[in-house]
């Protein structure tokens, strides 16, 4: 397989393969949760129910898809497999989703808190006051526009806020 550079001097063959499987390694893992979680394995009748083949379609997916991307990245040189931008997306994607995992017990605004200050003192670090203030400003102007003007509801979470 041949790679061609960038201009940001990362190649683009190795390392987009191995985002291009990582993506739809996320997405087996989705559909695999559906099949778990929505789809009954057998019917009222005792027979094979509609979960069945999702099931199992849905575990070699996943299986299969971390296997390649294994693989992959076993063969891409260091420089190329954890890329700066590539561990940035990581995090990233961590942190959403403990944002996601936190978003229902604490609450709309305090897990958008929590989630904004976390990624830029990991993403704009040396700057903690301008950090301290967007993580706190923008989650609050995003709530208020939720509840006043929108009038939609934000999860309160387990200590819900007095406004």
């Amino acid at each position: 397989m041949q790679t061609t550079n960038c201009p940001g001097g990362v190649s683009a063959g190795g390392a987009m393969r191995a985002g291009f499987i990582l993506a739809i390694l996320f997405f087996a893992a989705y559909y695999t949760y559906i099949a778990f979680a929505e789809l009954n394995y057998l019917s009222s009748a005792g027979r094979l129910g509609p979960g069945f083949f999702p099931r199992i379609i849905g575990v070699s997916l996943v299986a299969l898809c971390a296997l390649s991307l294994y693989i992959d990245l076993k063969h891409l040189p260091a420089a190329e497999a954890v890329a700066p931008a590539w561990r940035s997306a990581a995090v990233l994607a961590l942190l959403s989703g403990v944002f996601i995992a936190l978003f229902e017990p604490l609450g709309g605004l305090a897990s958008m808190i929590v989630f904004m200050a976390a990624a830029l003192w990991i993403l704009n670090p040396g700057r903690a006051l301008q950090n301290a203030l967007i993580a706190v400003l923008l989650p609050l102007g995003i709530y208020l526009v939720f509840q006043l003007w929108l009038n939609a509801a934000m999860p309160r979470g387990m200590f819900p806020l007095p406004f």
